[in-house]
């Protein structure tokens, strides 16, 4: 996983090929602390995808560029998962699970 810290890595990250994985994260939530272990287990049993993540208390900017530019309500935890820079799917607190998350990477393939 790498970490995402201002808005011109975003866009360098969502703006490839392919299917790229984005969390937001609070290091303050339980929640949070709950789907960055799953979104850490699909990103490591699935190397070759491109997973990132921000720190919503780092990059509070980035988080907020994501809600105003692509129409998705804030959340945290939250996962987007972008498609050719397009948002494919994306969900929130305890509906992010390595399950969920190898679900749409199975649609996706």
């Amino acid at each position: 996983m790498k970490q995402i810290n201002n808005q011109s890595e975003l866009l360098e990250a969502i703006n490839g090929v392919g299917l790229v994985f984005v969390l937001k994260h609070s290091i303050t939530c339980p929640i949070s602390q709950a789907a960055y272990g799953e979104y850490e287990k699909f990103s490591n049993e699935h190397p070759e995808q491109n997973c990132y993540f921000l720190t919503v208390q780092d990059a509070r900017s980035v988080s907020e560029y994501i809600a105003e530019h692509y129409h998705i309500k804030h959340e945290s935890p939250q996962v987007i998962i972008f498609n050719n820079g397009d948002v494919n799917w994306h969900a929130s607190h305890w509906k992010i699970t390595n399950s969920a998350l190898n679900s749409v990477l199975k649609e996706n393939a």
